[in-house]
């Protein structure tokens, strides 16, 4: 009989730890708490056309959450581990595809939590923004000890470039959509040499700095070079 233990299927709290491990804090809300079904996600009034979505209710100083992640999302990440997840990023795309649509909700949910934590409001620029910086570091980190810099430039390109926005979003949405676009492309680019260079440190504290900037200091902090 075997002593090995088998690592247990990847869960939502699993990203969120990688993100608080990146970030080098902790909340004490758990977005896998707050997880909802589809059916609940229409009653609280979600839009129906996303495989994830946070839903926001404010009252007064209180401020519900509550995060729709498509069953079918979880249901294809549910064969991987966090350990054979990072092979599974670079060769199957639909593994790469439904990791990046949960690991975008539980970032809006913990963007949200803590800056609402801290008092301040945030808007739904900086909340996208953040979402996709926070997938390319995330994924570029479950590969970091592969040592392949093709892999972050892969990642760019599969991320920020070969990516298209639904006809349904407004000329608003459509907008923020793609002005989140422009700015994370920009600033990960400029995370490249990190890679190359093999410093992990540098990395991480370039992160956590931008994560901890607050609105118009993020977005410009951002634009450089974007």
């Amino acid at each position: 009989m075997s002593g090995d233990r088998l690592e247990h299927p990847l869960r939502v709290e699993d990203i969120q730890a990688h993100f608080e491990s990146i970030y080098d804090f902790r909340l004490v809300e758990r977005a896998e708490a707050f997880v909802v079904s589809r059916e609940t996600a229409s009653r609280l009034g979600g839009t129906g056309r996303a495989e994830e979505e946070l839903l926001v209710h404010e009252d007064g100083d209180a401020l519900e959450l509550a995060l729709f992640l498509a069953p079918e999302l979880l249901a294809a990440l549910n064969p991987y581990s966090m350990t054979t997840l990072a092979p599974a990023l670079r060769t199957y795309t639909g593994a790469l595809d439904a990791y990046c649509q949960v690991a975008e909700g539980v970032s809006h949910f913990m963007y949200l939590a803590r800056t609402a934590g801290e008092g301040r409001t945030v808007s739904l620029l900086e909340l996208e923004a953040q979402a996709e910086v926070d997938k390319f570091a995330s994924c570029l980190l479950h590969r970091w000890g592969a040592g392949d810099t093709r892999w972050a430039q892969t990642l760019q390109h599969r991320l920020f470039e070969d990516i298209h926005f639904s006809a349904q979003l407004s000329p608003a949405e459509k907008w923020r959509y793609e002005e989140a676009n422009r700015l994370a492309r920009g600033y990960c680019r400029r995370l490249t040499p990190f890679v190359s260079e093999r410093r992990l440190d540098r990395l991480l504290t370039a992160l956590r700095y931008s994560y901890r900037l607050g609105a118009e200091a993020k977005l410009q902090h951002w634009s450089h070079d974007s």
